[in-house]
């Protein structure tokens, strides 16, 4: 079968890209140094259309990645070579708001912060809050279990997420979950969550909301040391507090926010932490008091506390604005998703310093220090010969590093294409082929996001007599 005609005869041409000049703009997304050109790019406004376009994949063998708006920093939505690109960014609606048993409906391609602005007036919001929150969309933050700033207290996408409507990469549509969050049997919401594409694509996603906190406490300490603020964190953890949110920004990060935003951030810091506590306003302020002490035990030489919500919202301005904003220091960058544990966050980033002197590159460190998500921006000017490897070297020092201290490759940002080669660092063998019978059970002609997340090798084929095998397992209904 001829894919590209079948599929001219479902897209207007206004709505399927065949032309050089209109690939060029999904070749990478934000892991920009990988790139790689689809056969077409197709831009579905209904269910029915994306349904389609995978059926007719499946048929012809086909590869395709669902993509929204293409912020993934692991290249996990970079176009398959010569597979199809199905863009959902048009598929934004919010399909329902259910304010009194806390969930809205959304399509895949819905904006993260809309969703919050949507059922604002409710007194909700929706807290994964990743740093690209204004633009990445839901279908993203599924398959890559999105975290964000906030995730210390409320935890991953997967947290959040009640019920999906997907279409399998074979072309069977599925409904998994339930509004309630109440389903008999292995939790398949969390088992769809994080699967990088390889499934097939959500379409339509459930969604629980959780209510504003009344009072926010924001406090800002500066430290002469990455090692300190480090410390700092373990120090608010072990006191027994849970903040909303703890970030980190070394530096670098600090000196490119303040290029970018003006956040008003001490510029003689070696660091900065950032602590928030939300809630109940007499449980936040008296908690408040007990942070305002510990942080005084931990060597910061300077404290500022929010004044107000303006005050609130710039701090976190120039936080979120970190990753884009280094571009204003380096020409490229990597940046890397590795998690350490909390009590070695401080010595993770003495490391990380000594790597960076190491290999004469700059590093800008932004992380998630409440759960020991770290986030360096490897800097390098990609137009030198050899840059990029010894980036990529030195990325690949600190995952090392990352999981002989016991944590992991990645947090949020998913294996994509750059972590593939680090998986054995973390799996055993045994492992990996249990995942690659998975995901061949579910997609037998690997036609979901091929050549992502495993380290070459193909998983093996198996058999599709019978009913699917998570109908058998009880965990999908069909339509």
């Amino acid at each position: 079968m001829e894919l590209l005609p079948e599929l001219a005869k479902l897209y207007p041409s206004d709505r399927l890209f065949t032309k050089k000049s209109q690939l060029i703009t999904y070749e990478t997304d934000g892991l920009t140094s990988f790139r790689s050109e689809p056969l077409a790019v197709v831009v579905p406004e209904s269910n029915e259309e994306v349904i389609a376009t995978v059926r007719l994949c499946h048929k012809a063998g086909i590869p395709f990645v669902a993509r929204g708006s293409g912020t993934s920093l692991s290249g996990g939505s970079m176009p398959v070579e010569g597979g199809i690109v199905i863009t959902l960014n048009r598929l934004n609606k919010i399909l329902k708001i259910d304010p009194e048993n806390r969930f809205t409906v959304v399509q895949a391609g819905t904006v993260n912060l809309k969703v919050s602005q949507a059922v604002a007036a409710h007194g909700l919001y929706y807290a994964p809050d990743p740093s690209s929150q204004q633009i990445c969309t839901i279908g993203g933050n599924l398959a890559f279990n999105s975290g964000g700033a906030h995730c210390l207290k409320y935890g991953m996408t997967a947290n959040h997420v009640l019920a999906i409507k997907a279409v399998l990469a074979d072309g069977e549509v599925i409904e998994i979950g339930s509004e309630s969050g109440d389903t008999l049997g292995p939790d398949a919401s969390g088992f769809f969550c994080g699967n990088e594409g390889l499934f097939g694509v959500a379409l339509e996603v459930t969604l629980r909301l959780t209510p504003k906190p009344q009072r926010y406490c924001t406090l800002l300490a500066a430290y002469n040391s990455l090692k300190k603020a480090g410390d700092a964190v373990s120090s608010v953890v072990d006191s027994g507090l849970l903040p909303g949110a703890m970030e980190i920004m070394d530096r670098l990060a600090i000196k490119a926010a303040e290029m970018a935003v003006k956040a008003g951030y001490p510029q003689d810091a070696e660091a900065l932490l950032i602590v928030e506590l939300e809630g109940e306003t007499d449980a936040v302020e008296e908690d408040f008091k007990h942070l305002l002490a510990l942080i005084e035990n931990t060597g910061a030489y300077e404290t500022r506390v929010a004044a107000n919500e303006a005050e609130r919202l710039t701090i976190w301005k120039g936080r979120k604005s970190a990753f884009s904003a280094v571009g204003r220091l380096s020409p490229d960058y990597l940046v890397q998703d590795g998690v350490v544990p909390r009590s070695r966050l401080g010595e993770a980033l003495v490391k990380i310093e000594t790597y960076s002197k190491e290999y004469g590159i700059d590093v800008a460190n932004v992380f998630h220090a409440g759960d020991g998500n770290l986030h360096p921006l490897i800097m390098f000017n990609g137009k030198e010969e050899g840059a990029l490897h010894r980036a990529e070297e030195l990325a690949g020092k600190i995952l090392k590093m990352c999981v002989e201290m016991g944590g992991s490759i990645t947090g949020e940002h998913g294996v994509g294409v750059e972590k593939k080669a680090y998986m054995p660092e973390m799996f055993s063998e045994i492992d990996l082929e249990c995942m690659k019978r998975v995901r061949a059970a579910i997609d037998p002609k690997e036609i979901a996001n091929r050549g992502k997340m495993f380290p070459g090798g193909e998983a093996p084929a198996l058999s599709t007599v019978g009913s699917h095998p998570l109908e058998k397992a009880g965990i999908i209904s069909r339509e």
